[in-house]
């Protein structure tokens, strides 16, 4: 049994703890993150305040956007959520870095003619274009090195149309390094200093599909988040990886040991904002990682997304807590008790009534923590600092 307890009555922030953070975050707390998409970045950019210590494990397998065009040209996993949180967590502070985050953020136009297009591509890969230019060396040549290991495999017919740069330099990168992820992002990880680690849950070229209420079967992260395509009308009931038209199965695609080492050694466990199964729930798939998760004794808190998530169809906040822990078993077994799991939800305190916090610890034995955390701008976004405050406060 898990020795950590959350109680009830905690008061959110800690602000002893919030300014111990502040003053000294190169020493801040072990926090990890399951998340996939954007939804954390602008927390994740305010967490640089309080710890440069968090750790992101990211789903790579995203089929939409720039990065689905990447994985029909090369059959690879998706980089474009990697990327944006390595920005995210780029050190802000460093000289020169304002240029390196303009070229990995950089996009090419969505309504440009295609000799444009490749005009535009040419300058980045000759080093003549002007972000190019603004970097000083080794550190752009290093750049350049990456776009020709792209421009080596790239298709003729490749669709350069709101193409992010800096996922042309990871798949350069991917190439450059017989197909693996993690030497690139560390590599990237160092041009941008980041403040934190960020890695992909497993190095695999897989997709997702998840099996509705009424028998279907969706496959391709695309389809299952309803925001670039006809949202989901039924219920997901399992979700899985995928390949070649078949199931992976968990034992097949195991969490890699590096991986396991950070979640064993993390001050704090996040089931981060984001799209309940294709950003969180993705990442519990690979064996091992639930059976971790239960035999680290930390907070283990889930931050439920503010507003409709398409892929909950028909589901409330207990219904998606209910998802996680079913997750979670499936890997730590079916008897593993609800708190070694998730240890509570934190929650805005007027986004979720006190009715459904209550229900939510009635059946499933989880406190449900509520505290101000929403942007006054939007009720559909946390605002960063409240979120990491309260985090910080579990720490």
């Amino acid at each position: 049994m898990s020795n950590f307890r959350i109680s009830r009555q905690i008061d959110l922030p800690d602000e002893m703890r919030v300014a111990r953070a502040r003053a000294l975050p190169n020493l801040g707390a072990r926090m990890l993150f399951f998340s996939g998409g954007s939804a954390l970045n602008s927390t994740a950019r305010a967490l640089k305040s309080y710890t440069h210590n968090s750790t992101h494990l990211i789903t790579p397998f995203d089929s939409g956007g720039s990065s689905q065009v990447l994985r029909e040209a090369f059959d690879m996993p998706a980089v474009g959520d990697l990327r944006s949180r390595l920005m995210a967590l780029a050190d802000e502070t460093v000289l020169g870095q304002p240029d390196i985050f303009r070229l990995f953020s950089h996009r090419l136009p969505q309504k440009a003619e295609a000799a444009a297009l490749e005009a535009e591509y040419q300058s980045l890969l000759s080093g003549t274009h002007v972000l190019v230019q603004a970097i000083s060396q080794p550190m752009r040549d290093l750049i350049l090195t990456q776009l020709a290991a792209f421009e080596g495999l790239r298709p003729k017919s490749f669709d350069f149309r709101r193409a992010s740069v800096g996922n042309l330099i990871l798949a350069g990168g991917y190439f450059s390094y017989g197909r693996a992820l993690e030497p690139v992002l560390f590599l990237m990880s160092k041009m941008v200093e980041v403040q934190g680690t960020v890695r992909t849950i497993v190095d695999a070229n897989l997709q997702i599909a998840a099996d509705l209420a009424d028998g279907t079967r969706v496959v391709g992260q695309r389809e299952i988040s309803g925001k670039e395509n006809t949202p989901l009308s039924q219920r997901i009931e399992r979700l899985h990886l995928f390949k070649d038209g078949k199931i992976i199965p968990p034992q097949d695609c195991p969490l890699p040991k590096r991986n396991r080492k950070l979640i064993e050694s993390a001050d704090l466990i996040c089931y981060a904002p984001g799209s309940l199964y294709s950003s969180v729930i993705a990442n519990l798939l690979p064996k091992g990682v639930g059976q971790a998760v239960a035999n680290r004794d930390v907070p283990k808190i889930y931050v439920p997304s503010l507003g409709p998530d398409p892929e909950c169809v028909g589901m409330g906040l207990c219904d998606q807590v209910a998802a996680l822990l079913v997750a979670l078993r499936e890997d730590a077994g079916d008897d593993c008790p609800s708190d070694r799991l998730i240890s509570g939800v934190l929650c805005d305190e007027t986004a979720v009534p006190k009715p459904m916090r209550q229900r939510i610890e009635e059946c499933h034995g989880v406190p449900c923590l509520a505290t101000n955390l929403c942007d006054n701008q939007s009720a559909l976004h946390y605002e960063p600092h409240a979120l990491c405050k309260a985090l910080v406060s579990f720490t």
